[in-house]
């Protein structure tokens, strides 16, 4: 499971998942051309050893009186060109990688027949007992050729060598023994050839029922390869090192790394599956993943085999906790919605008020100032029911494919019109297209907050509003990251745990929703904010975006 890749679509190449077509010929199965040409190698070097052999018995006398009694001339001759066509006729199957069509096996049996028949007849008759190397040739021709051509060949031989005895009668060079041995031997080669035949169709059946479930075999493991890449939980396998046995895109992607199958895991990782492993209570762990994103790990051991493999399932943590975030403002955002609509007519009464004492000719400076911090406070309590309301009134997003490189132009441009006039904004873009899914008008809310916060702190450290745009595109998680970078003092450690709680604040008129509700808009289409240094060190907000092929 195998093993995923770096291109920004990440995906894999489609894997066929179709089982083909058993054939329906020779011994059955997709394994045909390779058991024939088994077989028809070992018949080659057969061939081979028995012409070397009968040439090598009758030059050396060892079976004199038994082999080429009757014509010895005929018996060399075709014992040296036998064994010389059987060498050449090897060396020609093995340049062809011993392939060969019914129509040269045919010629290479026929040839058999044709040495094997002059051979009794060269010896004096089936007496010598070279006529039952024909039940070799006929067993291989029942095994090489189809069932009907298989007992077409014992036909054949059946009649050529009893033909060859009944003439030998005729001359006077046989005896009536020999034609009942022609007729024996024609017996047993057409017995052994059905036997043979009927063994091989049982055998042929068996192979195609094996090729069968192989077939099938193969197509579940295609298929099971297919469904685990695709899976967005991550899958990691490990073997009993803690070596990688197999790990599909999705763990790549939420690990942010490139391990692949025979890879050892990182330290951190194994010290987390070493606790589930040692600990049977605990069901999952929670570790931070890419992104400074959170992981929940849970593992299973898989079946005794050799060796003892760990299956590891990893989760993004925020579809479980924003499922949770869900239930919870369902309930509370009813109850705060009616609250904050109920405080906001008396809180514009009092606001009207105040600036109406404040336009009276009557009242003194000081109590003039005090309307200002009533209006001022006012706004700011108005500002924060705004923001309750409207999460109380937030729907779900309609998402949609945005490339960042095309969009966050036309979002600098429609930000600099109600930006101070003094804010320098630089935006730096990847090349080619960065896609990420997000709703347009919810993703202009998250930077605008995030750009007003860059702002604020720039002006407040180095006197000037500064805010640097960064956009690009990170081939081992295959998902967008848009930075947002100021040049203000940061998040003290203390407070980088709380900054996205809501009602914190560090600024004495802030109203501590900004980056909440941020926050609240990425986790609803699976978008990771957090808080970091930049490689320059300058306070840096990043949003890890998920892939942009996700629906949700």
């Amino acid at each position: 499971m195998t093993s995923a890749s770096s291109s920004q679509s990440a995906q894999d190449a489609p894997i066929p998942i179709l089982p083909s077509t058993p054939t329906s010929s020779g011994f059955g199965g997709g394994n045909l051309h390779l058991r024939q040409r088994d077989l028809l190698r070992i018949y080659a070097w057969y061939r081979v050893a028995i012409a070397l052999i009968l040439l090598t018995l009758f030059i050396s006398g060892v079976s004199r009186g038994t082999v080429g009694t009757l014509f010895p001339a005929l018996y060399l001759n075709t014992a040296v060109t036998y064994s010389v066509l059987n060498i050449l006729w090897l060396a020609y199957l093995f340049r062809t990688g011993f392939h060969a069509s019914p129509r040269r096996i045919g010629s290479i049996l026929g040839c058999d027949v044709i040495t094997f028949l002059l051979l009794i007849q060269a010896s004096g008759g089936l007496g010598s007992g070279v006529g039952y190397l024909l039940l070799t040739t006929c067993a291989v021709g029942s095994l090489l050729l189809d069932r009907r051509m298989g007992a077409f060949l014992a036909a054949i031989v059946s009649i050529a060598v009893i033909g060859q005895q009944v003439a030998g009668m005729v001359l006077g060079t046989a005896e009536t023994r020999d034609v009942v041995s022609a007729g024996s031997l024609g017996v047993l080669l057409f017995t052994s050839v059905s036997a043979l035949q009927y063994l091989s169709g049982h055998i042929r059946l068996a192979n195609r029922k094996a090729e069968r479930v192989r077939q099938q075999a193969a197509h579940l493991q295609r298929l099971t390869q297919q469904i685990v890449a695709q899976m967005r939980t991550g899958v990691l396998v490990l073997d009993r090192h803690d070596k990688i046995e197999l790990v599909n895109r999705a763990a790549q992607q939420l690990l942010g790394n490139q391990q692949h199958a025979g890879d050892t895991i990182e330290q951190p990782l194994r010290r987390e599956i070493d606790v589930l492993r040692s600990d049977t209570s605990q069901k999952h762990r929670l570790v931070r993943g890419a992104g400074n994103s959170e992981l929940k790990l849970s593992h299973t051991k898989l079946p005794p085999g050799p060796g003892s493999s760990t299956l590891v399932f990893i989760e993004d943590n925020r579809k479980l906790t924003q499922q949770a975030q869900q239930l919870k403002l369902a309930s509370l955002g009813r109850l705060t919605g009616s609250i904050a609509h109920e405080v906001r007519n008396p809180l514009g009464a009092i606001s009207h008020a105040a600036q109406l004492l404040a336009e009276s000719e009557q009242i003194s400076d000081e109590d003039r100032r005090l309307t200002e911090i009533i209006c001022r406070h006012s706004q700011r309590v108005n500002q924060i029911i705004e923001n309750v309301m409207q999460l109380s009134r937030r729907k779900e997003a309609s998402t949609q494919r945005l490339d960042l490189c095309h969009w966050l132009p036309q979002f600098i441009e429609d930000y600099r019109r109600g930006a101070p006039e003094d804010a320098q904004i630089t935006v730096s873009l990847g090349s080619g297209p960065v896609m990420a899914r997000f709703a347009p008008d919810q993703l202009a809310q998250v930077l605008t907050n995030l750009c007003n916060n860059a702002l604020h702190h720039s002006r407040s450290t180095t006197g000037r509003r500064e805010v640097e745009l960064r956009v690009e595109y990170l081939p081992q998680r295959a998902c967008a990251r848009l930075e947002v970078l100021d040049k203000g003092r940061g998040v003290a450690e203390e407070h980088r745990d709380q900054i996205f709680e809501p009602f914190f604040t560090t600024e004495a008129n802030g109203a501590g929703l900004g980056l909440y509700i941020a926050r609240e808009l990425c986790e609803a289409v699976r978008a990771n904010i957090y808080y970091c240094r930049s490689d320059d060190k300058r306070s840096c907000f990043r949003v890890e975006f998920s892939s942009a092929d996700q629906v949700f």
